[in-house]
């Protein structure tokens, strides 16, 4: 076992002799950063307990609040050394979520993850979960549901075509691509009309 230098010992006995009377500025923790960091800290952790945010999210919301840059970003660095900002978990839980539960295409989920400060390799790994296929699925699901909305036949061209556009609305503010788009929102409404008939 090492044993520290006579001179290290003194240093840190005069340093906790400081800090044990109060007087710590400039001892092993400066008790004004702590403080500062501190307030910092809790209002961040009060953010996280809401719903999980990126990094950038954090930063944006801690700066507005009228807190010092270079503190938010220590304290920023502080929480995601323990793990509790991790922008890669946050982007595959957002993904997972907002695909399944909100219906969100590919591409409007990258884009709100751009807008979240989200790194575009995490944003590629965490869109990996999002298949041709599992779009099409919910975009399949979203479609019947808006058709079931439609309560009689339409009586001529125009009243169907104005319900069509309520269905690809519906799609299109979800951010699908418009092909796919129309092939469903076409098959969901002359589903749902047959049914109707």
């Amino acid at each position: 076992m090492v044993q520290p230098s006579p001179d290290k010992i003194e240093r840190l006995r005069h340093a906790l002799e400081e800090y044990e009377s109060g007087n710590a500025g400039g001892g092993l923790i400066d008790a004004e950063a702590e403080e500062a960091k501190a307030a910092v800290r809790s209002r961040a952790l009060g953010l996280l307990d809401q719903r999980a945010r990126s990094r950038k999210e954090l930063h944006d919301r801690l700066v507005a609040a009228e807190f010092e840059p270079d503190v938010v970003e220590a304290v920023l660095d502080d929480l995601a050394g323990v793990g509790l900002i991790d922008d890669e978990s946050f982007a595959r839980e957002w993904v997972r979520q907002r695909h399944v539960r909100r219906g969100k295409s590919a591409r409007a989920l990258n884009l709100e993850l751009k807008e979240k400060g989200v790194a575009s390799e995490d944003r590629a790994a965490a869109l990996e979960q999002v298949t041709e296929d599992s779009e099409e699925a919910i975009a399949c699901h979203i479609a019947a549901k808006k058709a079931r909305t439609l309560k009689s036949v339409p009586e001529d061209r125009h009243e169907r075509d104005k319900f069509l556009r309520r269905i690809v609305g519906t799609l299109a503010r979800r951010g699908y691509n418009q092909s796919l788009t129309m092939r469903v929102s076409i098959e969901a409404l002359d589903a749902r009309i047959a049914e109707l008939s």
